[in-house]
Formats: structure tokens, sequence, C-alpha cells
């Protein structure tokens, strides 16, 4: 896919054809952006983690450091599952499905993708999904 050029005040815009090649390349560096921040995020925890350990912490520090240990890392967990989401969603770009409604296949809409660009599901579809979620729970 040959990349484009933006304009550095581009927004996508429901008025241009869905999934052109500006709005492919808008969501592409937004996508990009985001994975290279949550990387750097992680890096950073892993950084901090390994410095903490390696000093002497009395007893009553030590609880209080596990449990800032034990939030880090379920923090950091959340976001590798939201870079393979990312990496997801970069494929799809690649294979022309991004921007589609797993469900419908109807678009999902540029308000919606701009606001998460991880979205497989248009907004009805996502509704009805959450719909299902708490029938199911609340049998």
């Amino acid at each position: 896919m040959a990349r484009v050029t933006l304009p550095s005040n581009y927004r996508p815009s429901e008025d241009e054809p869905f999934m052109n090649p500006k709005q492919r390349e808008y969501f592409r560096q937004k996508l990009t952006r985001w994975r290279e921040e949550l990387l750097k995020e992680s890096s950073e925890t892993l950084q901090h983690l390994q410095e903490v350990s390696m000093q002497e912490a009395d007893m009553t520090d030590r609880a209080s450091l596990e449990t800032d240990h034990s939030i880090e890392l379920r923090t950091r967990d959340r976001e590798r599952k939201l870079i393979s989401k990312i990496d997801a969603a970069l494929r799809r770009l690649e294979d022309g499905s991004y921007g589609y409604c797993e469900e419908t296949a109807e678009p999902i809409g540029v308000k919606r993708l701009d606001a998460r660009p991880i979205a497989t599901l248009s907004l009805e579809a996502q509704e009805r999904h959450e719909r299902m979620e708490r029938t199911h729970r609340d049998e």
C-alpha cells in the first residue's frame, strides 16, 4: 500500500469517501503512534521495577511495593492485550477490512474509529453485543 502524505491539520470527515487513502493513512499513523507510546511505557515500567527491586526495603515498605508491582504488572498486561488489538487493526488496514463492522460489514463510522481506532463493530452492533452480554449475565 503506497503511503499518502497528510496535511498536518487533516482530520477524517464523513463528507469524504469512506476509507479513502488519506483516511487509511491517518488511522495507520494514529495506531502506530499509540502502539509506540504503549511500548515506551512498558519499557519504562520494566526499568522501574528492576530499579525498585534492587533497593533494600524494610518489612513495612515491602507489602506496599508488592502491591504497587502487582498493579503495574496488571496494567502492563492490559496494555499488552491492547497492543495485540492495535496490531490486528494495522493488519486490517493492510488487507482492506479496517473500518468495517465484523458482524454487518457496514462502515463503522469515522467518528467512532477516531475515538476508538481498534473498534471492530459498528456502534449498533456493539450496543447489541453489550445488551446480549447483560441479558446472559443477569440470567
